[in-house]
């Protein structure tokens, strides 16, 4: 028998763990109070009243593990209560009793202090007891429940995509679920048996595992704190504690996060008994796991019956019924490893349940079997269970190779309260830290990598963008991906904080680029131009805190028209491009506000903000997208000093918002107090050009006239506007732009007016994948047109034909296998429409086969002519 630890309360420094209170529970620790404690309490406690007599109370429905559990927390909770009555001979009696080990605990009464009866008549002691053990439990389900699910998706050779799960980035995803998901892939790693089985039960194993570990953790956020508290003895005489109900609410959560969990394990285990491939071992293991297994529907009569007593305030029964449920579902789990072993093991646990002999033929069989390649994980935590089922069957009795006899030693090696089982999950957790998958590279948050189907949608959103800029007269053009610093600073208002520097190589300060409107401008003065249509696809970068469509690098496509023009004439031209490009992008319902700076800086003036304060209230006001206006009005009022009658003055003009030309004929209504501003006079002139061109090209139903809209960057002078996305898809804004007379100018060359829109293509991708999974569609990934098969090994022969069709201008692959269906499969996972095949009949014929996939039709023509009949069948 192993050697007990010493769990040492009292003591300067220490605190008590569910780990210990688990060790303690089961056994496997002394209990030990630091001297300097009990002297303490010695002297302390030396004029303490005797005037009660009473006994320990331990409720009759508490497991032996969980009285112990009680007492020791019940002991260091005496420890840590602030009270000059608690005496040193109580806390002696506890630990002894503990140390002692006895079978049953009995105290019979003694003398006691007030302040000690009113600790030993509390409940809490015995509620946060058991809780210690779900702590430590649950904590240890979680590891296990993963390797359990790891080794039936090998068993039941299922598709496991729904591992892929990554940090987007965003901010929007589970933490513990994308940590699930690293786990399995781990486990997974190089695995030749999962496949293409779709298992519900194994795709909501990042949810489903994920919750379990949140709610882990805040039950053991919750048991650190409890554990090593005292009483207070104040709260507890007037029924004011509050531990039970706060204790019982983190429970609750953590028994429902077990129940589905439970219930998603009951599932993958007998989808493994549907695996095992002898039908002899699938029947006995199945007539066991019906008998010995819990089943799905006593998990919800369990859970239900939990709830009933947490619903009735029976708090200490109520942990002890999650402590049941918890048991329940370490079996279930249990009994997954069980099948799942059965699948992947089949053969020895057959040949045990036989008790069979090996002999040379058995072993000749053995020699013959095909190797099965288990991922890098699961691999090594296989020999860790037969070891475990090793050391059982040595303790068992002779002739034990019975399948019974092996279950049983299956579900012993696999108790939690084993002491070979908690070196086996370290070990387990030593495999999942240092695999070396564990090391593979990731990417900084606010970043995303894009698989082939992704890259498809957004190639095709690129070539419609270029199209419609190009239709429009706009010429390419590329800059540098950092500029000096000096060229960034002071064009963005209270966004400059979100600009990336670059750390000093040596003279020039540097910074990535945080758009492409600033280094467009930039180029303009650096080569003396006056007059430019461009257009931009780049990637920019901000150092702002990731959220859903909010990135840290990511493409903006950019159009802009600098230069003299007739008055309002490029405002309405990109406006229009705006309309084009969203239309063609064909992503659904969506509208572009609009409004004018002069307009916004007219209504400031108007209603009494200071000129100082006009951009940086202009930038509150910005938010309005995404907050009340009332929390706006605070920002204003007490961070930016505005006073609160100017904040409602603001609040009846941003309500403002209509069709354009009704709220422009309202603004410009005789009284009007725009129209006495002059640069708010100017913005509607402006506008009413702007409009009535949207108008006659049919486009200004898509347009919202908004005086909310304002726009926070530095550098806008008139017209501003910005596309939203009306759909399901929360995104935000889409695109965005508006006229910047001056900014050129700030270069130190002449100014040139120029106006533009950039739209943010990642929301604009993400709308379209959400667009693709809603239908359905998968997108092509390639635009291969013909397989070249050659059924063989002649890669020449490869070479030589696929050569012919690259050179007339055919999209094609071509694969050496001499495998007939590896080529179909091949072609039907790539979706090629056509296939060449050529195997050795066809080379003694001098002919090729040419099979159209689609249509399942095949055609045999002369190999000198295939290359010509495939490019004409192709373009008929």
């Amino acid at each position: 028998m192993a050697e007990l630890s010493t769990v040492t309360l009292g003591g300067k420094g220490s605190s008590l763990s569910s780990s210990a209170v688990s060790a303690v529970s089961a056994s496997l620790a002394h209990v030990r109070i630091d001297t300097s404690a009990l002297d303490r309490l010695s002297t302390s406690s030396s004029s303490a009243t005797l005037s009660l007599k009473h006994t320990i109370a331990i409720p009759n429905f508490l497991s032996l593990f969980e009285i112990r559990a009680f007492l020791l927390v019940l002991l260091n909770k005496l420890l840590l209560t602030p009270s000059s009555s608690i005496r040193p001979d109580l806390l002696l009696l506890i630990s002894e009793s503990l140390n002692s080990n006895p079978s049953a605990f009995r105290f019979e009464d003694f003398q006691v202090t007030q302040d000690e009866l009113l600790i030993l008549n509390n409940a809490s002691s015995a509620l946060l007891g058991v809780s210690a053990i779900l702590d430590h439990q649950s904590a240890a389900l979680t590891s296990f429940s993963d390797v359990a699910a790891a080794l039936s998706c090998e068993a039941s050779k299922a598709d496991v995509t729904a591992f892929n799960l990554m940090d987007s980035g965003d901010g929007h995803t589970s933490k513990e679920e994308v940590g699930v998901a690293s786990d399995m892939r781990v486990l997974l790693n190089g695995s030749k048996l999962v496949g293409k089985e779709k298992i519900g039960a194994v795709a909501k194993v990042p949810k489903i595992h994920g919750t379990l570990r949140e709610q882990v953790k805040s039950v053991h956020s919750k048991m650190r704190v409890e554990l090593n508290s005292g009483f207070k003895l104040a709260e507890i005489q007037a029924a004011s504690d509050g531990t039970e109900q706060a204790v019982s609410t983190v429970l609750l959560s953590l028994a429902a996060a077990l129940r589905e969990l439970g219930e998603c394990s009951f599932l993958r285990a007998k989808n493994n008994l549907e695996s095992i491939s002898s039908d002899d071992l699938k029947s006995s293991i199945g007539e066991m796991f019906g008998k010995e297994c819990p089943t799905d529907a006593s998990l919800g009569s369990g859970f239900n019956a939990a709830l009933g007593l947490v619903l009735g305030k029976d708090y200490v029964k109520f942990a002890g019924k999650v402590n049941v449920l918890l048991g329940s579902v370490w079996k279930i789990v249990a009994w997954e490893v069980v099948t799942a072993f059965a699948v992947l093991e089949g053969a020895e646990l057959n040949e045990k349940g036989q008790g069979v002999q090996g002999n040379a033929e058995n072993s000749k069989a053995d020699k013959k079997k095909k190797k099965v390649v288990l991922g890098k994980g699961t691999s090594m935590i296989l020999p860790l269970i037969k070891d475990g089922l090793q050391s059982k069957r040595a303790a068992a009795v002779e002739n034990s190779g019975l399948l019974e006899t092996m279950v049983g030693n299956f579900q012993l090696f696999l108790d939690s309260a084993e002491p070979e089982f908690n070196g086996f999950l370290l070990k387990v957790k030593d495999i999942l830290e240092s695999n070396e998958s564990r090391r593979l590279p990731k990417i900084p948050k606010g970043t995303r990598d894009f698989a082939k189907e992704q890259m498809t949608i957004r190639k095709k959103a690129f070539s419609i963008i270029e199209q419609v800029f190009e239709r429009h007269g706009a010429t390419a053009l590329d800059t540098p991906v950092f500029e000096l610093r000096e060229t960034l600073m002071g064009k963005y208002g209270e966004d400059s904080k979100l600009i990336y520097d670059l750390a000093d190589q040596g003279g020039e300060l540097c910074s990535l680029r945080y758009d492409l409107t600033v280094p467009f401008a930039r180029f303009m003065a650096m080569n003396g131009l006056t007059s430019l249509k461009r257009y931009q696809i780049a990637k920019v970068y901000r150092r702002d805190n990731p959220s859903k469509g909010r990135y840290r690098e990511f493409y903006q496509c950019d159009f802009d028209i600098a230069g003299p023009s007739e008055k309002m004439a490029p405002d309405f031209e990109v406006v229009r491009v705006l309309t084009e490009l969203l239309d063609e992008l064909d992503i659904g319902e969506y509208e572009i506000k609009l409004n004018h700076r002069k307009l916004l800086d007219g209504m400031m003036e108007i209603c009494g903000v200071p000129p100082e304060k006009f951009r940086t209230i202009c930038s509150s006001i910005d938010k309005l997208d995404k907050q009340s206006f009332e929390q706006i009005r605070k920002e204003m009022v007490e961070e930016k000093g505005l006073t609160a009658e100017t904040a409602d003055r603001i609040e009846t003009y941003v309500k403002e918002k209509g069709s354009p030309l009704a709220l422009l004929s309202k603004l410009k209504q005789e009284g009007s107090a725009f129209l006495e501003h002059a640069g708010s006079a100017d913005a509607l002139n402006d506008l009413e050009i702007l409009f009535k061109a949207l108008d006659k090209s049919k486009c200004i139903d898509k347009v919202v006239f908004d005086l909310s809209l304002a726009r926070g960057l530095d550098y806008y002078t008139g017209v501003i506007y910005e596309a939203v996305f009306k759909g399901g898809a929360q995104v935000g804004s889409i695109a965005a732009g508006g006229r910047y007379d001056n900014l050129i100018g700030m270069f130190g060359s002449k100014q040139v007016p120029a106006v533009g829109v950039s739209l943010g293509i990642e929301r604009v991708f993400a709308i379209m994948e959400q667009q693709q999974k809603d239908q359905n569609q998968v997108p092509r990934p390639n635009k291969t047109e013909v397989l070249v098969s050659i059924l063989g090994n002649d890669l020449t022969l490869a070479a030589e034909l696929a050569g012919e069709l690259w050179d007339t201008g055919v999209k094609a692959e071509f694969l050496v296998n001499k495998r007939r269906q590896k080529h179909f499969d091949f072609a039907k996972e790539s979706r090629i429409p056509w296939m060449v095949i050529v195997g050795e009949q066809e080379i003694k014929e001098g002919v090729v086969q040419l099979k159209n996939l689609e249509a399942s039709n095949d055609v045999t023509i002369p190999r000198d002519q295939f290359a010509e009949q495939v490019r004409s069948r192709l373009n008929p």
